[in-house]
């Protein structure tokens, strides 16, 4: 016999999901972006990611901490002098080399940033 819809609801709001774990993450404002510099030029300090990302200082402070305590990223402090601290992906943060180039495979075959190029959805450029 199923089990009636509600107790079915409630056993599936606690299911755990990947995906909508995984876009949790990924979909916290200059995530990606961070992620995305940090595959494509390696290990960086942080006014250099700052620049890259266009991040205000605080904001990438609090994302680079969120995603060092996710695993994703590994946080370095240099003994220099001035000290120094830079930022690079840990194996998991790497392993999202396959997500960022689908997002770009998919973003050039259908979006149109207007420009003449044919897509199926419009978009407007951020900024």
């Amino acid at each position: 016999m199923d089990k009636p819809d509600s107790a079915r609801r409630r056993r599936d709001e606690h299911t755990f999901c990947p995906v909508h774990a995984s876009i949790e993450i990924l979909q916290e404002k200059w995530s990606l972006h961070i992620i995305r510099r940090l595959l494509e030029g390696g290990e960086a300090g942080f006014n250099e990611l700052r620049r890259a990302v266009g991040a205000n200082p605080a904001t990438l402070t609090e994302r680079l901490t969120h995603l060092e305590e996710l695993g994703i990223v590994r946080r370095t402090v240099h003994s220099l002098m001035p000290p120094r601290t830079s930022y690079a992906l840990t194996p998991a943060g790497v392993a999202l080399q396959g997500v960022v180039e689908a997002i770009t495979l998919w973003g050039r075959k259908y979006l149109d940033e207007g420009k003449g190029r044919r897509g199926t959805i419009r978009v407007r450029r951020a900024g």
